[in-house]
Formats: structure tokens, sequence, C-alpha cells
């Protein structure tokens, strides 16, 4: 069953049925589910990742800057805070465990597909308006999102239970709710009742459909 993040994301969804479930079916999240993958590709994303989510984070903080109200200011603050004291801490708890330290994360090099999609998102927010970054970020937090909960439900004997159990669970997943109800705010707000049919919309989901052909290509520089 798929999560219900809202309107926007659904059908921005819709419009790039084949490189979401490139992004969401990759190879690497199935080897995650089922524990196959190997550890040292799990633990080499773990690093990208660690790097990605910074700016991620200050993608996230500009739309603190461009948001048009207290609330959708909040809502971001939030995610802010859930990427910079939660995900992160899952990476620093992962990786210390196999001896990788916070020192380590912070000086790996970024790879090519981590600065390609990081750049990526940042241009679309500092070029555009908040639904252009927000339609650039949505991929990430309500795929992992989906991700999450398919896998919680699904997976078998893994070694990779934490990371299933964080973007599964129950607090990440109202972090997603609330993320989806941020979007089709920041949408009905700005293009009305009627955004569906505007030609805005399909510049707002050709940034949703690159950003999710950027995810596949993560998981893709993990090793698979």
């Amino acid at each position: 069953m798929i999560p219900d993040y809202g309107s926007a994301f659904a059908a921005w969804r819709a419009d790039c049925p084949g490189p979401w479930a490139a992004y969401t079916r990759h190879a690497f999240v199935e080897g995650v589910r089922d524990g196959s993958l190997p550890q040292a590709a799990f633990l080499a994303y773990l690093r990208q990742d660690y790097l990605f989510l910074m700016q991620f984070a200050r993608a996230w903080a500009l739309v603190v800057v461009k948001a048009g109200s207290l609330a959708e200011m909040q809502a971001a603050a939030a995610t802010v805070h859930a990427l910079l004291h939660q995900e992160m801490a899952l990476h620093l708890r992962i990786c210390a465990a196999a001896g990788i330290s916070g020192t380590d994360l912070e000086a790996t090099e970024e790879a090519a597909g981590t600065l390609a999609y990081t750049r990526y998102v940042l241009d679309a927010g500092h070029s555009g308006d908040v639904l252009d970054l927000l339609a650039a970020l949505a991929p990430c937090i309500l795929g992992y999102g989906e991700i999450g909960a398919r896998l919680a439900a699904t997976a078998g004997d893994t070694p990779y239970r934490d990371w299933i159990a964080t973007y599964g669970g129950a607090e990440y997943q109202v972090l997603c709710r609330r993320t989806g109800a941020l979007i089709d705010g920041a949408v009905a707000a700005r293009l009305g009742p009627a955004a569906k049919t505007l030609p805005r919309w399909q510049m707002l989901s050709r940034h949703f459909t690159t950003a999710t052909r950027l995810e596949a290509g993560f998981w893709t520089g993990g090793g698979l």
C-alpha cells in the first residue's frame, strides 16, 4: 500500500512511473530489504548520503527563507531539525559500529552523483521560488518514506533493520505526512485549486522527475 503523502506528491509520482520504480525498487533497496546488499556498498552509500544530507539541510533551510508564512517556515524548520539531528545521527551510529568516525565521514570526497543531485536541488531553489524547491526536494524525503514503509512491512532477517526502522517508523512517517501537507498548502496558496491544469505545474513535475532520476543514480553510486 502506497502511503498518503498528499495530492501533489501523488500527481508528480504518477507523472514519472518509470523513474519512480527505478528509484524505489532499485536493486540497492531490495538488497537492503533482504539483507543481500554487501556491507561495503551500504557503507559507501552512507558516506555519500551523510554529505548529501548536509546539503539537503541547507536546501530545506532555503525553504524557510523563501516561505510565505510562519506555518511554512515552521514546517520547513522541523524538517531541517530532523535531518540534522535524526537522519545524520543514524548515519553516525551505523558508521561508528563499522569503525568509521564522524571525522572520517566529513572527510569523504563528494562523488559526482552527490554533487550533481545536491547542486541541482539548490539551483532549483536559488533560481526559482519555493514551489520549484519543494518539487525538487520531495522525491528524497517522501521516497524514503515510501521505501521505509514498504520495507518495514516486508523485510526479512536483514542487517539493515536500523535503517529500515528509521524510515519506516512512526516519527519519519509523520514527517512525511507533514511535508506532503506543506507542499499541498504551498501549491494551493500560490496556484489555486486548478493548479494541475496550469503550465507552471508541468515545470514542477519536471523538477520532481529530474530529482527522482538523480535519486536512482545515487543508489547506483552506492555500488549497485
